[in-house]
């Protein structure tokens, strides 16, 4: 009885993949930082379009860049993705034995190291972006732009009803994957991690200690730089592991900071979030201040600012009360997501079709 519990001690040690409960936790971390920081930059648009406006307009590219310099920083050096070293997991390549593992400090190999990066950086904003096309086109296709005969709207309308069955197909592909994993038949929670060549496992002590000594032998053992494109190269290279060094240090301090905020603002919570934050209904602002570079208002309330004609199909924008013709506003907004007098950030799912007493 004795020599059984002790086969099954040593077993559970051995053994050094992660339970469901740390991959999980592990990929929801990033998950939360995503609309944590979208929710900032909104804030930050929309008190200053001017200055901050750019940043919501090129938030997806921004944020991949980021993620990008901060996967890579730690994947070469960690061997594993930020989300993973910060619940103390690596990435270990497929096929190697518990004896010919390498040390996480040593980092991927580089073919693993970029196949894990387009999966884990790539891949993901690709998803985004098309995402907001299938959003861009549900919208186009309920204000009937193209006519209902047009090869182009049969073609989006072919696409909008097969994107639901090819979403539910790659969710179940993910799911069917962890169920998997639970049952112990697979050694990966996420098909990802299959089609790069890894595997999740536990950091073990060997792993802390060369992470811990990692930065005092880099400081210690620095070659002399000798030709100026050498110098060049070690400057960009330092740069980039700075920039990758403050992100990773910003988000392991503001990461739980980052999740109340995503936890905050979920659509989940915006009832309670009202009854706590009720205030009254301020009164409308006396004057406005424009934009040097918009347009001015029409003198007569029935003309168009944007095309400076009698509009016709009156919308008004949510974000700030003026009102346009539909094809105007839409294709305005469309184009510069934001509002053509105030510059307040705009999507067209702001635009709201006025109906005169007379139809």
């Amino acid at each position: 009885m004795a020599e059984h519990g002790a086969h099954i001690t040593t077993a559970s040690v051995a053994d050094d993949q992660p339970s469901i409960f740390e991959v999980v936790a592990q990929d929801s971390l990033m998950t939360a930082v995503r609309p944590a920081l979208q929710h900032v930059v909104k804030v930050l648009a929309e008190s200053n379009p001017t200055h901050y406006g750019f940043l919501w307009r090129w938030f997806d590219e921004i944020f991949t860049l980021l993620d990008l310099l901060l996967q890579q920083h730690y994947l070469s050096r960690t061997s594993a993705s930020f989300s993973e070293n910060f619940y103390g997991l690596k990435r270990i390549v497929m096929g190697d034995t518990h004896k010919s593992q390498r040390l996480a400090s040593a980092g991927l190999p580089k073919k693993h190291l970029w196949k894990s990066i387009m999966f884990l950086v790539l891949l993901p904003y690709m998803k985004v972006k098309l995402e907001k096309l299938v959003a861009s086109l549900r919208e186009e296709d309920e204000y009937s732009i193209h006519p209902p005969s047009s090869r182009r709207k049969r073609f989006y309308r072919a696409f909008l009803a097969a994107y639901p069955f090819v979403n539910m197909a790659w969710e179940g592909w993910f799911l069917v994957q962890q169920l998997q994993y639970i049952l112990g038949k697979a050694q990966h929670h996420s098909p990802l991690l299959r089609l790069a060549g890894v595997r999740l496992g536990r950091l073990t002590v060997q792993d802390i200690q060369a992470l811990e000594h990692k930065p005092a032998e880099a400081s210690v053992m620095q070659e002399p730089v000798r030709s100026v494109s050498e110098k060049i190269k070690s400057a960009l290279k330092k740069a980039v592991g700075g920039v990758a060094l403050s992100l990773s240090t910003g988000l392991s301090l503001g990461v739980f900071f980052l999740q109340f905020l995503d936890w905050w603002y979920s659509s989940e919570n915006q009832e309670t979030i009202k009854s706590l934050t009720a205030l009254p209904t301020p009164p409308p602002p006396v004057h406005l201040d424009y934009n040097s570079d918009s347009p001015l208002l029409p003198k007569m309330k029935t003309v168009c600012p944007l095309c400076r004609k009698t509009r016709v199909n009156d919308t008004v924008l949510a974000t700030s009360g003026y009102v346009f013709c539909y094809r105007c506003v839409f294709h305005y907004v469309r184009s510069h997501q934001a509002c053509p007098i105030t510059g307040y950030p705009t999507e067209v799912q702001h635009l709201i079709k006025l109906y005169s007493p007379e139809n």
